[in-house]
């Protein structure tokens, strides 16, 4: 699966500020922290690649977020 046609995610104000607490509260457990520095990477619209490599990831682990995230807003 390539890079080259992804869909946008797109957040509302709401998932925004719940996704950043998550990533950045010190107390969020890491697997958590890391899918929500995931999906906000993501929203930004960076491709899977680039969230990978600024987070220390693979980009399959990406695309899994990426695609359950999008589901999940469906």
């Amino acid at each position: 699966m390539g890079d080259n046609k992804l869909e946008p995610l797109v957040l509302s104000d709401a998932e925004r500020r719940t996704l950043q607490g998550w990533a950045t509260r010190r107390k969020t457990a890491q697997g958590l922290a890391l899918r929500a520095q995931i999906v906000l990477a993501s929203a930004e619209g960076r491709r899977n690649t680039a969230v990978a490599a600024r987070l220390s990831i693979s980009r399959v682990t990406v695309i899994k977020w990426r695609a359950r995230e999008r589901r999940d807003s469906e």
